[in-house]
Protein backbone atom coordinates (compact mmCIF):
# COMPACT_ATOMS: atom_id res chain seq x y z
CA UNK A 1 0.00 0.00 0.00
CA UNK A 2 1.18 3.54 -0.67
CA UNK A 3 -0.11 7.07 -0.77
CA UNK A 4 -0.27 7.96 -4.47
CA UNK A 5 -1.56 11.56 -4.58
CA UNK A 6 -2.60 14.45 -2.40
CA UNK A 7 -4.65 17.33 -3.81
CA UNK A 8 -3.87 21.01 -3.54
CA UNK A 9 -6.62 23.35 -4.70
CA UNK A 10 -5.18 26.25 -6.72
CA UNK A 11 -6.54 29.31 -8.53
CA UNK A 12 -5.25 28.23 -11.95
CA UNK A 13 -3.25 25.39 -13.45
CA UNK A 14 -0.40 27.06 -15.35
CA UNK A 15 0.93 29.36 -12.59
CA UNK A 16 0.74 26.41 -10.16
CA UNK A 17 2.64 24.15 -12.56
CA UNK A 18 5.28 26.84 -13.02
CA UNK A 19 5.68 27.27 -9.25
CA UNK A 20 5.98 23.58 -8.45
CA UNK A 21 8.27 22.80 -11.41
CA UNK A 22 10.41 25.96 -11.65
CA UNK A 23 10.55 27.12 -8.04
CA UNK A 24 10.36 23.83 -6.13
CA UNK A 25 12.04 21.56 -8.67
CA UNK A 26 9.18 19.06 -9.03
CA UNK A 27 8.57 17.13 -12.24
CA UNK A 28 5.41 17.55 -14.28
CA UNK A 29 4.15 13.95 -14.42
CA UNK A 30 0.83 14.50 -16.19
CA UNK A 31 -1.19 17.32 -17.69
CA UNK A 32 -4.19 15.78 -19.45
CA UNK A 33 -7.62 17.04 -20.47
CA UNK A 34 -10.37 15.68 -18.27
CA UNK A 35 -13.99 16.34 -17.34
CA UNK A 36 -15.74 17.26 -14.12
CA UNK A 37 -18.41 14.88 -12.83
CA UNK A 38 -21.02 16.95 -14.65
CA UNK A 39 -19.11 17.02 -17.96
CA UNK A 40 -17.31 20.38 -17.89
CA UNK A 41 -13.68 20.53 -19.09
CA UNK A 42 -10.85 20.49 -16.59
CA UNK A 43 -7.27 19.22 -16.50
CA UNK A 44 -5.67 16.35 -14.59
CA UNK A 45 -2.35 17.85 -13.47
CA UNK A 46 0.14 15.88 -11.37
CA UNK A 47 3.54 17.07 -10.17
CA UNK A 48 5.99 15.07 -8.11
CA UNK A 49 9.38 15.58 -6.49
CA UNK A 50 12.04 13.71 -8.50
CA UNK A 51 12.29 10.11 -7.30
CA UNK A 52 9.21 10.37 -5.08
CA UNK A 53 6.35 7.92 -5.25
CA UNK A 54 3.76 10.39 -3.96
CA UNK A 55 2.55 13.17 -6.23
CA UNK A 56 0.50 16.33 -5.90
CA UNK A 57 -2.70 16.71 -7.90
CA UNK A 58 -3.11 20.40 -8.74
CA UNK A 59 -6.85 20.97 -8.87
CA UNK A 60 -8.23 24.29 -10.11
CA UNK A 61 -10.89 25.61 -7.73
CA UNK A 62 -14.36 24.94 -9.10
CA UNK A 63 -16.96 27.20 -7.51
CA UNK A 64 -17.09 29.43 -4.46
CA UNK A 65 -16.64 26.67 -1.87
CA UNK A 66 -13.43 25.41 -3.41
CA UNK A 67 -12.16 28.94 -4.12
CA UNK A 68 -12.61 29.63 -0.42
CA UNK A 69 -10.09 26.95 0.58
CA UNK A 70 -7.28 28.02 -1.74
CA UNK A 71 -4.34 28.55 0.60
CA UNK A 72 -6.33 27.43 3.65
CA UNK A 73 -6.58 23.69 3.08
CA UNK A 74 -5.12 22.96 6.51
CA UNK A 75 -6.45 26.02 8.34
CA UNK A 76 -3.14 27.89 8.44
CA UNK A 77 -1.07 24.99 9.78
CA UNK A 78 1.91 23.46 8.05
CA UNK A 79 0.25 20.71 6.08
CA UNK A 80 2.92 19.61 3.62
CA UNK A 81 6.48 18.49 4.22
CA UNK A 82 9.23 18.54 1.60
CA UNK A 83 12.36 16.63 2.67
CA UNK A 84 15.57 17.32 0.76
CA UNK A 85 19.08 15.86 0.95
CA UNK A 86 20.86 19.24 0.93
CA UNK A 87 18.83 21.72 2.95
CA UNK A 88 21.07 24.74 2.36
CA UNK A 89 21.24 24.24 -1.41
CA UNK A 90 17.47 23.72 -1.67
CA UNK A 91 16.72 26.75 0.53
CA UNK A 92 19.08 28.96 -1.46
CA UNK A 93 17.71 27.77 -4.83
CA UNK A 94 14.08 28.14 -3.74
CA UNK A 95 14.60 31.60 -2.25
CA UNK A 96 16.33 32.72 -5.46
CA UNK A 97 13.35 31.39 -7.43
CA UNK A 98 11.02 33.64 -5.41
CA UNK A 99 9.65 31.13 -2.90
CA UNK A 100 8.41 33.05 0.13
CA UNK A 101 9.84 31.72 3.38
CA UNK A 102 7.91 32.81 6.47
CA UNK A 103 10.48 31.56 8.98
CA UNK A 104 14.25 31.62 9.04
CA UNK A 105 15.98 28.23 8.85
CA UNK A 106 16.44 26.66 12.26
CA UNK A 107 17.80 23.42 13.68
CA UNK A 108 15.41 21.03 15.40
CA UNK A 109 16.04 17.52 16.78
CA UNK A 110 14.78 16.11 13.46
CA UNK A 111 16.99 18.34 11.29
CA UNK A 112 16.98 21.74 9.58
CA UNK A 113 13.60 23.32 8.87
CA UNK A 114 12.11 26.48 7.38
CA UNK A 115 8.46 27.20 6.61
CA UNK A 116 7.51 28.43 3.14
CA UNK A 117 4.30 29.21 1.27
CA UNK A 118 3.25 27.54 -1.95
CA UNK A 119 1.62 29.50 -4.77
CA UNK A 120 -1.79 29.11 -3.13
CA UNK A 121 -0.58 30.26 0.30
CA UNK A 122 -0.44 26.84 1.98
CA UNK A 123 2.34 26.36 4.53
CA UNK A 124 5.06 23.78 3.90
CA UNK A 125 8.08 22.67 5.91
CA UNK A 126 11.31 22.44 3.99
CA UNK A 127 13.18 19.72 5.89
CA UNK A 128 16.75 18.56 5.63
Amino acid sequence: MNLDLVTIVVDDYDPAIDFFVSALGFELVEDSPSLTNDGRPKRWVVVRPPGSGTGVLLARADGDRQAGVVGEQVAGRVGFFLRVDDFQAAHTRMAAAGVRFVTEPRTEPYGRVAVFLDIAGNRWDLLG
